[in-house]
C-alpha cells in the first residue's frame, strides 16, 4: 500500500511530494483496479491545483476583502481579524482517509454490510474546505453597559454579520450552499433519538427554536450552527460553504467570536488534540475486524500512521520541526498557507465610557 508517510523523508519540496505521491497513487490504483485511490489521486490533484495555479485566489481574497472594508465601517467599535488559509497537505490527507473510516463505518453498523466501491467512492465528493476563511470577532469591555452581557452582545452581532454575509459574497460572484444541517436536526428531532445520540428530543427542539431566533428564515439553511448546538468538545463556531463562481471552486467561511475561536485553536477544541478522535478510530477498528474491508483498512493505516507521525523526524524542504509543537511551517505541509491576514481593532477600545 502506497501512503504519504513514505515521501516526507526525500527532502522533496510539498508540491513534488505531492506530485510523486498522486501519480504513484494513481499508477497503483489503475493495476489493482482499486476505484476509491484514483478518486484520492484525484483529491490530491485539487490540492496540486491550488499551489501551482493560486492566482485566482488573489481575485478571491479581494472580493472577501470587501466584506472586510464594509465590516470597518459598519462596525467600528468591535475588534476583529480575517484570515484565510489553504489546508495544509497532512490535514487534507487526514481529512480524506477520515471520511472514508467514517463512511464505511456507519454504512456498516446500519446495514449489516460493507458498502461497494462505487458507493465510497459517490461519497468521497464532500470536501468543500480545501480553501477556507474566518472571521473572528471581539467587542472590547467599554463598549459594553453595565446592565448588558459582553457575551450577549457578542453573539447578537455574530448572527447580525452572519446574516448580511451571504447575500453580500452572492453579489460578488459566490453563491452559498445548502448544508443540510437543519435537516438533520430535524431529523433527530422526528425520530426523538434521545440517548442514542447524547442529545435529547426537548434539546433539539430548543436548539431549532434558538436557531430560528438568531438565523434568519432565508439564511438559516446555508449554515452549520455549531454556536446554539455545539460540538461534544465544545467547539463552537457558524460554518457556511460558497461556490465562487469566478474561481469555479468551493471554499468555507467560519465566524465566531474571540473566545471561541480561542477554545479551538488553544483550547480543549483545538485542532491538534487528537485523544478523543484516535480513541474513536480505535472503536471503529474494534468493531470492523481486520482483513473484513481492504479499503477500510488502506484508509485506517494511513490514518493511524499520519496521527503517529514525529513531525521532527521528517525531511520536507522549507519545513523545520524540533517536535510536534515547535514548528516553522513555511510551505502549507502541516498547518496550512495563509492567504488573506486583516486586522481591525476597535478605534475606540481605549477610551473610557
Amino acid at each position: 500500500m502506497i501512503t504519504l508517510n513514505d515521501y516526507l523523508y526525500s527532502g522533496d519540496t510539498v508540491l513534488k511530494i505531492l506530485l510523486q505521491y498522486s501519480e504513484d497513487l494513481k499508477n497503483e490504483a489503475i493495476k489493482q483496479h482499486n476505484t476509491v485511490d484514483l478518486a484520492h489521486s484525484n483529491f490530491l490533484m485539487q490540492v496540486i491545483e491550488l499551489l501551482e495555479h493560486s492566482d485566482f485566489l488573489s481575485s478571491q481574497s479581494q472580493r472577501i476583502k470587501e466584506f472586510y472594508l464594509y465590516m470597518t465601517q459598519k462596525y467600528p467599535f468591535l475588534a476583529f481579524t480575517f484570515k484565510g488559509r489553504i489546508k495544509s497537505l497532512i490535514r487534507a490527507e487526514e481529512k480524506f482517509n477520515a471520511y472514508i473510516l467514517e463512511y464505511i463505518y456507519e454504512y456498516y453498523k446500519e446495514n449489516g454490510r460493507y458498502p461497494s466501491e462505487p458507493e465510497i467512492k459517490n461519497n468521497l465528493n464532500c470536501f468543500r474546505d480545501l480553501i477556507a476563511y474566518r472571521i473572528v470577532i471581539s467587542l472590547p469591555a467599554c463598549h459594553v453597559l453595565d446592565n448588558e452581557s459582553q457575551e450577549e452582545q457578542e453573539l447578537k452581532y455574530l448572527y447580525e454579520i452572519a446574516n448580511v454575509l451571504p447575500e453580500f459574497l452572492e453579489e460578488r460572484g459566490f453563491t452559498p450552499e445548502l448544508s443540510g444541517y437543519s435537516d438533520k436536526l430535524e431529523t433527530y428531532k422526528s425520530k426523538d433519538v434521545g440517548d442514542n445520540s447524547g442529545v435529547s428530543g426537548a434539546a433539539l427542539s430548543q436548539t431549532l427554536e434558538l436557531q430560528a431566533g438568531m438565523l434568519s428564515e432565508n439564511n438559516r439553511s446555508y449554515y452549520r450552527d455549531y454556536v446554539i448546538n455545539s460540538r461534544p468538545s465544545g467547539y463552537k463556531s457558524l460554518h457556511i460553504t460558497l461556490y465562487d463562481n469566478l474561481a469555479r471552486c468551493y471554499t468555507e467561511l467560519q465566524i465566531r467570536t474571540k473566545d471561541m475561536d480561542d477554545l479551538a485553536e488553544i483550547g480543549e477544541a483545538n485542532h491538534f488534540g487528537y485523544e478523543k478522535q484516535q480513541e474513536e478510530n480505535r472503536r471503529k477498528r474494534d468493531d470492523i475486524p481486520l482483513g473484513e474491508c481492504k479499503i477500510f483498512d488502506d484508509a485506517y493505516e494511513r490514518l493511524i500512521m499520519l496521527q503517529e507521525l514525529d513531525l521532527s523526524k521528517i525531511n520536507v524542504n522549507m519545513f523545520k520541526a524540533i517536535n510536534n509543537q515547535l514548528i516553522n511551517d513555511g510551505c502549507g505541509l502541516f498547518r496550512g498557507r495563509q492567504i488573506l491576514p486583516f486586522e481591525h481593532l476597535s478605534r475606540f477600545q481605549n477610551d473610557v465610557v
